[in-house]
């Protein structure tokens, strides 16, 4: 009796408890992004460089998209740049200073983004 009591707790895919553990997010846990078109999106554009050990990267944030959108969106950029660069939380990291010449191909593709800071 015991040894078929050990086998069931052994088997590995019962979940007693999970809240944000690994393992795939449920549907209601994922947050809801709404898609606002590009004239409907307020963009910052600015030259960073804390916690990059004194590199220059120029951040894109303010988006209101799907992350597909933005994975596509940052492949036309790093091609205009001639550089590389990623998506971290919502926001778009391209290496180099490129503020004015993002800011005028943002426009182009329509949206409204500004250069942001100093």
């Amino acid at each position: 009796m015991a040894s078929s009591k050990s086998k069931d707790n052994s088997s590995g895919n019962r979940i007693v408890y999970s809240e944000f553990g690994p393992g795939s997010k449920p549907a209601a846990v994922e947050r809801a992004v709404q898609e606002l078109p590009p004239n409907q999106q307020n963009l910052k554009v600015q030259a960073s460089r804390k916690g990059r050990k004194g590199k220059t990267v120029t951040v894109i944030s303010g988006f209101q998209t799907q992350q597909e959108t933005l994975t596509k969106l940052l492949k036309q950029l790093k091609n205009q740049c001639g550089t590389g660069g990623t998506v971290k939380d919502d926001t778009l990291e391209i290496q180099g200073d490129h503020t004015q010449k993002l800011v005028e191909v943002l426009i182009q593709l329509g949206y409204k983004a500004k250069i942001s800071g100093g």
